[in-house]
C-alpha cells in the first residue's frame, strides 16, 4: 500500500513553522504565569504560618522570660537577673534573624521550568532554521 504525500510549497511550510513557534511561545508564557502564581501563593501561605506561629511563640516567650527572671532573682539581685535574661534573649534573637536573612538570600525565585523550556525552544528554533 502506497501513501501519497502532497508536497507543499516552502512558503507554506515556513508559515506553519512561524505559527507553531508563536503558539509555543504563548504556551511558554502561560507556563511562566502559572509557575510564578504558584510560587507567590506558596510564599504567601508560608508567610501566614510564620506570622501566626511567631505571635504565639512571642506570647509564650514573654511568659517564660518573666518566669526565668523571677526564678533567677531568688539567687541574685532582680536587676542583674533581668539583665542576664535580656542579653540572652537578644543574642538568640540576633542569631535567628541572621539565619532567616541568609536563607532568604539563597532562595531561588526564578521560574526555572520556564527558563529551561525557553532555552530548549531557542535551540530547537535555531536548529530548524539553519
Amino acid at each position: 500500500m502506497s501513501v501519497y504525500q502532497e508536497e507543499r510549497p516552502l512558503s507554506d511550510l515556513f508559515r506553519d513553522l512561524v505559527n507553531e513557534t508563536k503558539i509555543l511561545i504563548q504556551q511558554e508564557l502561560q507556563l511562566l504565569k502559572l509557575e510564578m502564581s504558584q510560587k507567590a501563593k506558596q510564599a504567601g501561605k508560608n508567610v501566614g504560618f510564620i506570622a501566626v506561629g511567631g505571635a504565639l511563640a512571642y506570647a509564650g516567650l514573654l511568659v517564660l522570660l518573666g518566669a526565668a527572671t523571677l526564678a533567677l532573682a531568688l539567687i541574685i539581685p532582680a536587676w542583674a537577673s533581668a539583665l542576664i535574661v535580656g542579653l540572652t534573649v537578644v543574642g538568640i534573637g540576633y542569631a535567628l534573624i541572621h539565619k532567616g536573612i541568609s536563607d532568604l538570600k539563597t532562595m531561588d525565585p526564578a521560574p526555572q521550568k520556564t527558563i529551561d523550556s525557553l532555552k530548549e525552544t531557542k535551540q530547537w528554533t535555531t536548529n530548524v532554521l539553519n
